[in-house]
């Protein structure tokens, strides 16, 4: 089975710490990172911290409006979707 994780926000790190580990040796777990937070205290620290591997993709997406950020999540996220072809 392969399941795609996307992320991209403290809340949403702390939510695939378990979800990461219940899955590291039951499928394929792809992680995606949006971007929205870059640097070590918004993102980084939470990887190390709960565990979590290294996002297999970055959107690197950074700060802006609410709708070019999303609107450029999407654009990213449809070839990757198609490129990993999760369950």
């Amino acid at each position: 089975m392969k399941i795609l994780s996307v992320v991209g926000a403290r809340p949403q790190f702390v939510k695939l710490g378990p979800v990461a580990s219940a899955l590291a040796a039951r499928a394929d777990h792809v992680i995606v990172h949006t971007g929205q937070h870059y640097d070590d205290v918004m993102s980084d620290a939470f990887f190390r911290d709960l565990g979590i591997p290294h996002p297999d993709v970055n959107l690197g997406v950074g700060s802006g409006p609410h709708g070019e950020q999303t609107g450029a999540m999407m654009a990213q996220l449809e070839p990757i979707f198609l490129e990993h072809m999760p369950d």
